[in-house]
């Protein structure tokens, strides 16, 4: 049976406009974002099939083009719509972060950096500039791969906190294995930065590590 022959309170759109966007599933916001299903299968359905195969909606976002592409009903035009989606969301929080001090909006910083790095199959390391005010200058991704004290070059941190006029940085990597906990590989590189950071007067912040459904703060731990 098709969603335009279901009861009204559970029809996706409808529900969402009486209940808020909160009171969805995963699957039902997914069908909104799908408008129509499939022969044989409504919108709801084909959401759900996507949401099983992938395992959740964060290795759904970071699937590649081919693997979304493979499932019926999907192509081109949908991982496209859906990655102008993912990139607006990005964008969002990086203003939200940027309105102000970024050690004021916490939640802000997690939520971008969740959804920048959550689900990445490598490693990816990156460093958010700040200027005196804790205001964000910059966010970049500078290194990628299995993450060390000698593949993350801690000079060229610095030359990039120089470039920004930088007073202080926020470091963030994920962990493909979804253990958030550091390594201690992972504290020996942030140890390295902070001393080549302190040398130029800027100053380490944080240090997140992303993984799963967690992020951890260094800050947080007293390891910063």
């Amino acid at each position: 049976m098709g969603i335009n022959n279901w009861p009204q309170g559970e029809r996706p759109r409808e529900k969402l406009l009486q209940k808020g966007a909160s009171a969805l599933s995963d699957a039902e916001l997914l069908a909104i974002f799908l408008r129509t299903g499939v022969s044989g299968k409504s919108a709801v359905d084909l959401a759900r099939e996507l949401v099983s195969r992938f395992g959740n909606l964060t290795a759904l976002f970071a699937a590649s083009q081919k693997d979304f592409c493979e499932i019926h009903g999907m192509g081109q035009a949908k991982y496209v719509q859906l990655q102008a989606v993912l990139e607006m969301s990005r964008r969002a929080l990086r203003e939200e972060m940027s309105a102000g001090d970024a050690l004021n909006s916490p939640g802000a910083v997690r939520d971008y950096l969740q959804l920048l790095l959550r689900g990445r199959e490598q490693e990816v390391f990156m460093v958010i500039f700040l200027d005196s005010q804790h205001r964000v200058m910059a966010a970049e991704e500078m290194f990628h791969g299995t993450l060390t004290q000698t593949s993350v070059y801690p000079r060229e941190v610095v030359k990039r906190a120089l470039h920004h006029n930088t007073a202080a940085v926020i470091l963030a990597h994920n962990h493909p294995s979804g253990v958030a906990e550091p390594s201690q590989s992972d504290r020996v590189l942030t140890d390295a930065l902070k001393q080549a950071l302190a040398l130029v007067d800027v100053r380490v912040l944080d240090h997140f590590i992303v993984a799963g459904a967690g992020c951890l703060s260094f800050a947080e731990r007293g390891m910063i």
